[in-house]
């Protein structure tokens, strides 16, 4: 059952995203300070956020 989930955690979805030039322009200088594609960036925001999500979802359970 692990097994599967990593494998399917390595497939990745292409999604079409529009973003305002200037959210754009934020994400870029950020990407590079951090040494990341914009894609990479963005797929790293996005992670985080949703570890954060689980977080918060649980300490609301207990």
């Amino acid at each position: 059952m692990i097994m599967e989930d990593e494998k399917k955690d390595k497939e990745k979805k292409q999604v079409l995203l529009r973003l305002s030039s200037s959210l754009w322009k934020e994400l870029a200088a950020w990407a590079e300070d951090d040494f990341r594609s914009i894609n990479g960036q963005i797929e790293y925001l996005l992670n985080e956020c949703v570890k954060q999500r689980k977080k918060s979802h649980k300490k609301q359970d207990e």
